[in-house]
């Protein structure tokens, strides 16, 4: 089915799992779950995916949506289940933590989409600082368009021994240890219309060329080798 928008009772049902986040309060309302959350979270996500298989074919791409179900080796004592739901569009890889993604999620609180990495290995930041050295004129282009359109925010854990950049445009990039591009909106209008689509859509596209640069910074030699 095409996606139509979010409804007020996706929300309330989220709000109601994260204050009973119990098996039984669960099963009793499995059915809200699946017509509120889980389908129209389906539906967003193939009409993205749609988009973006068409416009930037030839990557491989794949599209997943989150299980509210937790992994029960994170689950810490707070619930079985998720509060929030999340779909992402990436390539299929053995860890695909340490990859470059990019993600639409709901949460009672709010939502987010974007593109980076849950948790960037060592070598694929150092990477990065080496060709920033390399020519640090050239990666300050290369991120122009992010100031341009100012939607898209860097964000992630930074060192907390700071690293001495080569300019200070390029320093917020230098000092993470892994990093995201991430816009984060509150719960409006946009989220209850098939709109929403169109602008994670839209999004993705833009971030694209930076998915692209940043996927290949596995061929690159890691410094020091």
């Amino acid at each position: 089915m095409p996606f139509e928008g979010f409804t007020q009772s996706t929300l309330d049902f989220m709000w109601e799992l994260r204050f009973n986040n119990n098996k039984l309060w669960f099963e009793e309302h499995r059915a809200a779950y699946q017509r509120d959350l889980q389908a129209p979270m389906k539906a967003l996500a193939n009409d993205v995916f749609a988009r973006i298989a068409e416009g930037f074919g030839g990557r491989g791409f794949r599209c997943r949506v989150s299980r509210i179900n937790k992994d029960a080796r994170r689950n810490h004592g707070d619930g079985p289940y998720r509060d929030h739901l999340w779909f992402s569009i990436e390539r299929p890889e053995e860890e695909w933590t340490t990859a470059p993604v990019f993600w639409f999620e709901l949460s009672p609180d709010g939502w987010s989409y974007g593109m980076g990495y849950y948790l960037a290995r060592p070598e694929t930041m150092a990477k990065l600082r080496a060709r920033i050295d390399k020519n640090p004129k050239a990666f300050e282009r290369f991120i122009a368009p992010l100031a341009k359109r100012e939607e898209f925010v860097l964000d992630g854990d930074e060192y907390k021994r700071k690293k001495q950049a080569p300019t200070p445009k390029t320093a917020p990039w230098y000092n993470k240890k892994t990093f995201s591009l991430i816009h984060e909106g509150q719960h409006g209008p946009e989220i209850f219309s098939s709109a929403l689509s169109d602008r994670i859509a839209g999004g993705f596209a833009f971030l694209m060329p930076f998915y692209d640069y940043f996927v290949t910074l596995n061929a690159d030699p890691t410094p020091g080798t």
